[in-house]
C-alpha cells in the first residue's frame, strides 16, 4: 500500500470514528494532544463493542479471520485481558450470553487513535472508515467453534464443533464463508 492510500485510510477511520464524537473537532484534538493517545466516544450510534475475555477472544479472532477477509475493527487491552469486537448498534441490548460484557447506548469507550497504541488499548483489526462491522451471527459462530477448539485442545472434546467428526464443523464454516461484515448505519 503506498503511503498516501495508507494515511487516506488512517483519516477515513479517524474520520469515522470521530464521527460519534459529541463534537468531532474537540475529539481529534484530543487524540492528537493527549500524551496517551486515546479519546472516550460513545457506544450505540455507529456501533457496540462485545468484549470478550482474552482467553476466548483471541481464539475468535483466529476463527474469524478464517471466516471474512476483512472482521470489523477489534480493540485490545495491554494486558490482553479483553478483546473488544465492533459491532452493529443495538447489538448489545440483545446479546445473551455468560463472560460477555458489552457497551452500546449510553456507554462510553476508550478508543486509541487508528494507527497508534497508547492509554492501554490498542487496535488487533483497525477500523478502515467504510463502517464496515462484525457481524453478530458470524461472531457467534466462531465464539462457538473457538471454544470447541479449546475444548479439543484441553481434552474435552474431540472432532470439533460437531462433537465429533470434521463434517459438522465444516458445514458451519462453508455456511458463512459467503458472509460479509457488515457496515453500520448511517446517522
Amino acid at each position: 500500500m503506498t503511503d498516501s492510500r495508507a494515511h487516506s485510510g488512517a483519516r477515513a477511520a479517524l474520520d469515522w470514528l470521530a464521527s460519534v464524537a459529541p463534537d468531532p473537532d474537540a475529539c481529534r484534538w484530543e487524540w492528537e494532544r493527549n500524551p496517551h493517545g486515546v479519546a472516550l466516544l460513545p457506544a450505540g450510534k455507529r456501533w457496540d463493542v462485545l468484549i470478550l475475555p482474552g482467553e476466548l477472544g483471541y481464539p475468535t479472532l483466529e476463527v474469524l479471520n478464517r471466516l471474512v477477509d476483512r472482521p470489523g475493527p477489534v480493540l485490545a487491552d495491554f494486558g490482553d485481558a479483553r478483546l473488544g469486537f465492533f459491532v452493529p448498534p443495538g447489538t448489545v441490548a440483545r446479546w445473551i450470553g455468560t463472560g460477555v460484557r458489552g457497551a452500546g447506548s449510553g456507554t462510553w469507550i476508550v478508543v486509541p487513535y487508528p494507527g497508534r497504541t497508547g492509554g492501554g488499548v490498542r487496535w488487533l483489526v483497525q477500523p478502515d472508515g467504510s463502517g464496515t462491522l462484525t457481524d453478530p451471527p458470524l461472531l457467534e459462530l466462531a465464539m462457538h467453534e473457538a471454544v470447541a477448539g479449546i475444548a479439543g485442545s484441553a481434552g474435552g472434546v474431540s472432532g470439533g464443533a460437531s462433537g465429533g467428526d470434521e463434517g459438522g464443523r465444516g458445514r458451519a464454516v462453508r455456511a458463512v464463508r459467503g458472509s460479509r461484515s457488515r457496515r453500520a448505519p448511517e446517522s
